[in-house]
């Protein structure tokens, strides 16, 4: 078995991207179950008019496209933000099997924060998830998009 790779840089690397077109810096790498880098995104909500483009969203489509299915059995997420309850729902319907995030979102966390999405019954399906991945700068790079805002 493989070591442990980290795939966070590229997911902050797609948040950056993100902000540097306007939209709120979040974003998502998906791997496969070798290891593989299938998808990378960030959001996209102004650009096309979409509030169903968030980061993983669109990570989500273009890796399943990439499978050729609706299901990501043994596929990682990562992404920079804590994902709302929409992605959190995406998350589970896709099959996703871990999820790694940055920073916590107190606010509109769906994953450890607000709806808890996998702690429901109804939830056919729970990723294993580990938070704190390059928080810091993941906090910090949201921090100074909204302060640059104001």
């Amino acid at each position: 078995m493989a070591g442990f790779t980290s795939h966070m840089a590229q997911a902050l690397a797609e948040a950056r991207a993100a902000a540097e077109r306007g939209e709120v810096p979040v974003g998502a790498v998906i791997t496969d179950p070798d290891g593989r880098v299938v998808a990378a995104a960030g959001n996209r909500t102004r650009e096309l008019s979409d509030p169903t483009a968030h980061a993983e969203i669109l990570a989500i489509r273009a890796a399943c496209t990439a499978a050729g299915s609706e299901r990501l059995p043994g596929h990682d997420l990562w992404v920079t933000l804590e994902p709302c309850p929409m992605c959190a729902a995406a998350i589970s319907a896709a099959r996703i099997a871990t999820l790694y995030y940055g920073a916590e979102d107190p606010r509109m966390g769906g994953v450890a924060h607000g709806a808890r999405v996998f702690d429901h019954p109804q939830c056919h399906h729970r990723p294993q998830v580990y938070d704190g991945i390059g928080g810091g700068e993941s906090r910090k790079l949201l921090q100074s998009f909204f302060e640059e805002r104001r």
